[in-house]
């Protein structure tokens, strides 16, 4: 753990450190070897939240984004029940950095208690069985209406780089076709209608995963995968065909959403003209 109570205060680890949990109040001793992350730990006893894991530097640069009242709180549910979460945000939005594999069970439990909850998960772990393919137009576009995408994959080479049918063609066989069902037709290439993808992409992608964490593709709650660098790649379902897809989001515009939405999903839904100029600040 990053803090814990010294004198009623919230206090990072230093060396020879002693302190209590803001838990269960049992004691804490500071753990700062040359090569160990500073941090606290209980003393003699496991850690007193379930849900807690082992904080990593990924887990600790996730929380140094955020104002320091806003690490480690402690959230209390109507009947009692606490826990510790990593991130709450002034506005009561709560993120939880989750590094190691996750039950079904427990992100259920989590989502449940929490609620208005969104995940980053360390996708660095998996990052060799992710593939990232190509732009899609903003679903709510009037051309991404037309456009059922062939699902890409690993060893699809031409759908990684885009292939799509149109729905109005499928219409003219079969009356009855929708997004849904619409699997066979005149099969297009995206470099047909490259330019206007262009214009219309606010950071859709397709995406392949290998062995997947399922419980993340399963979750009610928002998740965002951290491979690193400036954005996270938020799971969602593109449209009305189910086709699964990774929208790109900067870390910035995260962090100042969660700052200052009050509802965990609507963390990154400005339009693309202030999505921009938020990432350039």
């Amino acid at each position: 753990m990053q803090y814990a109570i010294i004198d009623n205060i919230r206090s990072e680890a230093f060396p020879g450190g002693r302190g209590s949990c803001s838990i269960c109040g049992s004691a804490m001793v500071a753990k700062c070897g040359p090569r160990k992350m500073h941090h606290w730990a209980h003393f003699g006893r496991r850690n007193c939240d379930p849900w807690w894991e082992s904080e990593t530097a990924w887990h600790r640069n996730w929380k140094n984004l955020f104002p320091e009242n806003c690490r480690e709180v402690v959230h209390t549910s109507p009947d009692g029940e606490l826990h510790r979460a990593d991130i709450k945000s002034p506005t009561g939005i709560i993120i939880e950095v989750q590094h190691s594999n996750i039950t079904d069970a427990e992100r259920i439990s989590r989502e449940i208690f929490y609620r208005n909850l969104v995940w980053v998960v360390d996708g660095s772990v998996f990052r060799q069985n992710f593939n990232i393919y190509h732009l899609l137009p903003d679903p709510d576009s009037v051309l991404a209406e037309d456009l059922v995408w062939t699902k890409a994959t690993r060893n699809q080479h031409g759908a990684a780089h885009g292939l799509f049918f149109r729905l109005s063609e499928g219409l003219i066989e079969n009356p009855e076709a929708t997004k849904a069902n619409l699997n066979s037709g005149w099969i297009h290439g995206i470099h047909e209608i490259e330019s206007h993808v262009n214009q219309l992409y606010i950071g859709h992608h397709q995406y392949d995963w290998i062995r997947p964490r399922r419980t993340w593709l399963e979750a009610e709650c928002p998740v965002y995968i951290d491979f690193g660098g400036n954005f996270l790649a938020r799971l969602e379902i593109y449209d009305d065909s189910g086709l699964p897809c990774v929208r790109l989001v900067s870390k910035r515009i995260f962090v100042h959403d969660a700052m200052n939405k009050s509802d965990a999903n609507n963390i990154a839904r400005e339009t693309p003209l202030t999505r921009t100029i938020l990432a350039l600040e």
